[in-house]
């Protein structure tokens, strides 16, 4: 099984690569992970359609080949970054890779709530027409005080986080399996 993971934060360094990341290391026996980095990505803007650009073909070619899509966002005056809404934007405008793709969202803050109302947000954007992705129903990874979150090699520490993170994964694969057997029973 092969996911794409979106990085939902432009910024260098940031917790939210640092987590997909730990997946794409801790997890790698369950499943490829493709880590899609969003810094390049323009701002949406409709009168300038940016659809064509290598930037944006990588990112839907990256999405198609993939079975699903974790898309890993922080939380940003308790919203997603504007970063991540513009990519989605552009996802949503002339092209369409995230229609019907099972999608899990991840997330991450400074503050004890994790990352709650930003995913809350970015649930009800990837549910919006002409995005119309199938987002993981429950299953939330919120992760709280992501400044010590991690040790200095980028894992983890606390083991109830890695076993929690491990079963919501676990749901996604099979959210991701579902998925695929019933568009292939829709397509007969």
């Amino acid at each position: 099984m092969k996911f794409c993971g979106i990085v939902g934060s432009a910024e260098e360094n940031s917790a939210t690569e640092k987590l997909l990341t730990f997946v794409k290391r801790h997890f790698s026996d369950d499943f490829e992970l493709d880590i899609v980095e969003i810094k390049d990505v323009p701002l949406f803007n409709e009168s300038n359609d940016q659809t064509d650009s290598p930037v944006i073909q990588d990112i839907v070619q990256r999405i198609d080949a993939a079975d699903g899509v974790i898309i890993a966002t922080p939380e940003i005056n308790f919203s997603i970054p504007a970063a991540l809404k513009s990519l989605i934007e552009w996802l949503s405008f002339n092209v369409h890779p995230l229609a019907e793709k099972p999608v899990m969202i991840i997330g991450d803050s400074k503050s004890e709530q994790g990352s709650s109302r930003s995913q809350l947000h970015l649930r009800q954007v990837l549910d919006s027409p002409g995005v119309n992705a199938l987002v993981l129903p429950g299953n939330e990874f919120l992760l709280s005080y992501e400044d010590r979150a991690f040790d200095e090699s980028g894992d983890l520490v606390d083991e109830g986080t890695i076993n929690f993170f491990g079963q919501c994964l676990d749901a996604f694969k099979k959210f991701t399996k579902v998925a695929a057997q019933l568009k292939e029973s829709i397509a007969e």
